[in-house]
């Protein structure tokens, strides 16, 4: 499900690989240019969302399970796609999303080893069928973001490198498999060639 309104514009990758600094300046560039986009973060981005993001990160509660975790992660979103992403859309607002969907596929699947079939189908329930216009996947190998984490780990960084290069494996193959609305982005370039690759592929798109 897509919509004519809103563009429904996701960013994907691993914990470091500079993802978020991008979402910041493409809402930045948006609201610059006279176009009003609205930033979201998963998860999280509501008070239910962000109680749930509270346990999921919490680097104390390491007994919660695969399953679990899946749960709690499409419950957010949910939530928040909801209360925020839908209705905004709608309005004929862009969406920009620190992550979304694919998250699920590749850290509970990729990453937990969930079968990404059975994801899929939960993701479509948790998003009433919303699906992104554009994803741009920022790519960096694992040792490279390690080196760019310098706060405390949450719970799920804990879990180490060898999450996160299954996890990274895992976002290569949905990038192939959802790739009319992919871009891969090499996340070693510099933060302003990064932002420009966006921007042209933007306005490619006209979205603008």
């Amino acid at each position: 499900m897509s919509t004519s309104k809103g563009k429904f514009i996701t960013f994907e990758g691993i914990d470091g690989c500079g993802k978020s600094t991008q979402v910041k300046k493409l809402v930045e560039f948006f609201n610059k240019t006279k176009k009003t986009a609205i930033f979201v973060r998963e998860p999280g981005g509501t008070q239910i969302s962000e109680e749930i993001r509270e346990i999921l990160l919490n680097r104390h509660l390491e007994d919660i399970s695969d399953r679990t975790e899946a749960l709690l992660m499409t419950g957010s979103r949910s939530q928040l796609t909801h209360e925020i992403i839908i209705p905004n859309l709608n309005k004929g607002l862009h969406v920009v999303a620190d992550r979304y969907s694919d998250s699920t596929l590749a850290y509970q699947g990729g990453g937990r080893q969930i079968d990404i079939e059975w994801l899929i189908r939960l993701n479509q329930f948790a998003t009433y069928d919303i699906e992104p216009n554009v994803t741009f996947y920022i790519d960096v190998l694992p040792e490279e973001a390690l080196k760019r984490k310098n706060q405390e780990k949450d719970r799920i960084e804990m879990a180490g490198i060898e999450l996160q290069s299954r996890v990274r494996n895992a976002y290569l193959e949905i990038a192939k498999r959802f790739q009319s609305r992919y871009l891969i982005i090499d996340g070693h370039d510099s933060i302003d060639n990064i932002h420009d690759i966006i921007i042209s592929h933007i306005k490619q798109r006209k979205y603008l």
